[in-house]
């Protein structure tokens, strides 16, 4: 989309993060190289507020997220709502986690803006056909350590920007923020397996969604599967599209929720501990929302399938 920078506008929505650190309990630090360190739960506490901006970060500014409470058949909790009108570009192009980043010891998966100037992968930017112009790059990390300026080095030669404009923001998915900003990646997991289905994401005008935050537990595989909990068995997504074919449509649409996997059914700790915790292994239906919903401005018909399942979330809780 010509005119719209990603990481220009992920920077206004970080901007608040460097201005106010306190108040959203985040760490900032400047390496030797200029690069900055934004900590939203390693070292530092997070929480909340941290957890939505970061969420909004990730899909490079062109997406909102809030809180609220949700009744999933009875069981209330809080839960991220997002939304926005740039999907292809938001979710693929941005939020979706397509760099591993592996320089040295440090290693992470990396999502946001900064994706879109170091084209990773390729074949999303090609399929979207959207690359970001920027002199400053935005990236988020899931990690365990901090990245050393060898690191910040090897990824500002990948975005094609000097060190001291890119911005490295660290979560953690066993912190608040890093859980936060996982569940408010139910559309982009929505976006993800319709793409994986043969859609055409460009055909996606908007989209909207939401997933609980589930508490975060001390075993940190516990953590993630409570995680993938939110999305498969809490998530439920809502897209506007323009489309030709309703018939082939509503196959897609009943292809795509995680009801059609193998291993619906069961907390996704004991899925992803019999694999080894190797996500390779899992079938792709694992990767999709609980409930999907798509309405097509063309015809005006709407397609429904899946369900969210409120006896499994509590099982994944308990």
């Amino acid at each position: 989309m010509k005119g719209i920078s990603v990481n220009r506008e992920a920077l206004k929505v970080l901007q608040e993060l460097l201005e106010e650190p306190e108040v959203h309990r985040v760490g900032v630090e400047k390496l030797p190289s200029g690069a900055t360190i934004v900590d939203t739960g390693l070292e530092a506490t997070g929480g909340l507020l941290s957890g939505l901006r970061i969420t909004e970060i990730a899909m490079g500014g062109l997406g909102k997220a809030s809180v609220s409470f949700v009744d999933y058949g009875g069981l209330t909790l809080p839960s991220v709502v997002v939304a926005t009108d740039h999907p292809a570009i938001a979710l693929l192009g941005c939020q979706l986690a397509g760099w591993g980043i592996n320089v040295g010891s440090f290693s992470a998966m990396a999502s946001g803006p900064g994706r879109a100037l170091a084209l990773k992968p390729k074949s999303v930017f090609k399929k979207i056909g959207y690359q970001d112009e920027s002199d400053s790059a935005v990236l988020l990390l899931e990690t365990t350590t901090k990245p050393d300026d060898d690191a910040a080095h090897v990824i500002a030669k990948k975005c094609a920007i000097s060190p001291e404009n890119l911005f490295l923001i660290i979560t953690t998915t066993t912190s608040i923020a890093g859980s936060v900003q996982v569940s408010g990646r139910i559309v982009e997991v929505g976006m993800y397996r319709l793409d994986h289905l043969g859609f055409d994401p460009l055909s996606v005008i908007s989209g909207v969604g939401y997933a609980p935050i589930m508490p975060t537990h001390p075993d940190s595989g516990r953590t993630l599967g409570r995680e993938e909990d939110a999305l498969i068995y809490g998530g439920a997504t809502s897209y506007v599209v323009d489309f030709e074919d309703d018939s082939r449509l509503r196959e897609l649409v009943e292809e795509a929720p995680s009801t059609t996997s193998k291993f619906y059914g069961k907390p996704s700790y004991d899925t992803l501990k019999s694999v080894d915790f190797d996500w390779s292994k899992l079938d792709p239906a694992f990767f999709a929302p609980g409930a999907i919903t798509v309405y097509n401005r063309r015809s005006g018909a709407t397609f429904s399938s899946g369900r969210i399942d409120a006896e499994m979330l509590l099982r994944s809780m308990s």
